[in-house]
């Protein structure tokens, strides 16, 4: 029988020119043998099967020939080539750290350094997945990297760069492998399968080179799994069989399905795949993969992040078109938020199907959300300014006396604000509700007071000089200290007061907390002065002016403690029990 060598080793790359996906290092080092700055430690880091010791290789190779060609690649014809080629050189070292990771294997290594090359340039020493290396073993080898002998080159490969101590990092110059490419991989693959006599569907091996996740080596292994169960021809239907893949028509299927509120066909669907050996969670990561490359396809700028065959992605396109983009961002955080929770649900099916239901009414729902939100919101909004307004009016009207009164109180600053400069939201509407209660009950109070002097004092409309305000004004502070009530009295007697058109006075307080005080007392001041002052028409106007904080005295600790036990008269009590005394 045939010696059979796998498609990784057959066609491994053998020159600088044939290495996958890497441009980037290959120049670099092509670079640096041109200009002969070649550096005495290198670290390659990447994921597996990338090409990083196949370079440490071709690099080992390249640097020690002694015939390079022009374009900087190996000869293959001196001896130094041909003993490469066979496995038989002296002069380069191949090491596997996993297995050498003692103090003792790196010991022996620095001692094998001390020996010049036989028959070459440089002594090269290649150590592959450097990062398993015991914490001792690398401190043992930083000397020997430091401080190598000129002749002596080392190459060092890893998939945990992370893993590398920074001392071994900062004395090695680093390259950074990519993943392979689809694309690339894809030719690669038909390239061997052009030199193999293999026939193939190029949608095949799209999902091949997917299936790797940017290693090509696992891409080669795949393809010559393939290639044992299928022969000569390669069939996009017999590597999603052997790749346990769920075929792309079932998720354009499902999604048409979907888009079309068809529930029965959608159940059905997935029961489908349930007896075709997937899991369901298998299904929901593929969905949610489909449902990404369908919003992909809105947008010319983003076909390119559309890794699948050509002809696939001309039906991804064509079902793009059917789908809005509203849809299929509901529709992929739905998905999303099921496989997050799939692992700790009690019945996964149920889960699965549930969400099934959810996307079948999606579209269903978006249309009435986009259609009635706007609706809905100006309708509530309308509703609650004409509640409001006609609250307001009816407050209005409901202050209004006979007609024969000519002289009506002055309620502007009771009335609410201009409703059309509200804007209103949905978690403000109960406290402007509340607060319209109070300023109809503030109104209906006035009113109440207002009917109540007219009728005791019916014919007095008499006008007042600013003296006789003032005097009355005294007397009502000291009935307020007599009554006990020495914080609003305290607010009165700083507070600055002007008369206005005779009936009207204007009150400048401190602060709101004054103001809210003095709102609560308004009911009895309004009937005091309207019957000192022989006026029913009189009335206060209340406003804030806190630049007045900076002209008054600083209100002393002993009365501080008086306004707080005058709202809470059980904190006297309290001070007294515990023998409280204030702290000066």
């Amino acid at each position: 029988m045939e010696n059979f060598v796998v498609s990784a080793r057959k066609y491994r790359p053998a020159r600088f020119d044939t290495v996958i996906g890497q441009e980037h290092v290959v120049q670099t080092l092509k670079n640096a043998i041109k200009n002969r700055h070649i550096a005495h430690a290198f670290l390659f880091c990447g994921p597996r099967g990338v090409g990083k010791t196949t370079s440490a290789r071709l690099l080992a190779k390249t640097i020690n020939c002694t015939n390079i060609s022009h374009d900087y690649e190996a000869c293959d014809n001196c001896d130094s080539c041909k003993a490469f080629n066979a496995n038989t050189s002296f002069n380069i070292y191949e090491l596997d750290a996993a297995s050498n990771n003692s103090v003792d294997d790196i010991r022996s290594l620095a001692e094998q350094v001390r020996y010049a090359p036989q028959g070459a340039q440089y002594k090269i020493y290649i150590i592959d997945e450097v990062h398993m290396l015991s914490a001792s073993a690398f401190n043992a080898f930083l000397k020997t990297l430091e401080e190598p002998p000129p002749y002596a080159k080392f190459i060092l490969a890893t998939t945990e760069k992370h893993k590398i101590l920074p001392t071994i990092l900062s004395r090695c110059q680093v390259f950074d492998f990519h993943r392979i490419k689809i694309d690339d991989a894809v030719t690669q693959l038909k390239k061997i399968c052009e030199n193999e006599q293999i026939l193939f569907e190029e949608e095949a091996l799209h999902v091949i080179a997917k299936k790797a996740d940017g290693a090509m080596r696992d891409a080669l292994s795949i393809f010559d799994r393939i290639v044992s169960f299928s022969g000569n021809k390669i069939t996009y239907s017999d590597v999603i069989n052997n790749l346990n893949i769920l075929d792309y028509d079932y998720y354009f299927k499902a999604t048409n399905q979907l888009l079309n509120e068809d529930l029965a066909g959608s159940l059905l669907l997935f029961d489908d795949i349930l007896n075709s050996g997937f899991e369901a969670q298998h299904f929901l990561q593929g969905f949610s993969e489909h449902i990404r490359n369908l919003m992909v396809c809105k947008h010319p700028d983003t076909l390119r992040l559309l890794d699948v065959a050509p002809n696939v992605a001309a039906k991804f396109a064509q079902q793009a078109q059917t789908c809005t983009s509203t849809w299929l961002l509901n529709s992929l955080n739905l998905l999303s938020q099921t496989d997050f929770n799939y692992k700790i649900s009690k019945n996964q099916r149920l889960h699965v199907e549930l969400a099934l239901m959810k996307l079948c009414n999606l579209q269903r729902l978006i249309k009435l959300n986009t259609q009635q939100p706007m609706v809905d919101e100006k309708k509530k909004t309308t509703d609650v300014n004409a509640a409001i307004i006609n609250s307001s009016k009816q407050v209005i009207k409901e202050i209004n006396v006979e007609p024969e009164t000519k002289n009506v109180i002055s309620l502007s600053p009771l009335l609410p604000p201009d409703i059309s400069q509200v804007n209103l939201k949905v978690n403000q509407l109960d406290k402007l509700k509340e607060k319209i209660a109070l300023q109809k009950k503030a109104l209906h109070d006035d009113k109440s007071i207002l009917m109540e002097e007219q009728g005791k004092y019916p014919e007095e409309q008499l006008t007042f000089t600013h003296e006789k305000f003032s005097t009355v004004w005294s007397n009502y502070i000291q009935q307020l200290e007599a009554s006990g009530k020495s914080s609003i009295s305290s607010f009165l007697k700083h507070c600055n007061y002007q008369l206005n058109d005779n009936a009207m006075v204007e009150l400048e307080l401190r602060s709101k907390l004054e103001q809210e005080q003095v709102e609560e007392e308004r009911r009895d001041m309004i009937p005091y002065f309207r019957k000192e002052l022989k006026n029913t028409l009189f009335d206060l106007r209340i406003v804030v002016n806190t630049s007045l904080i900076l002209h008054t005295k600083k209100v002393s600790k002993s009365d501080q403690l008086k306004i707080m036990i005058e709202k809470n008269p059980l904190l006297a009590d309290f001070v007294q029990g515990l023998g409280l005394e204030i702290d000066y």
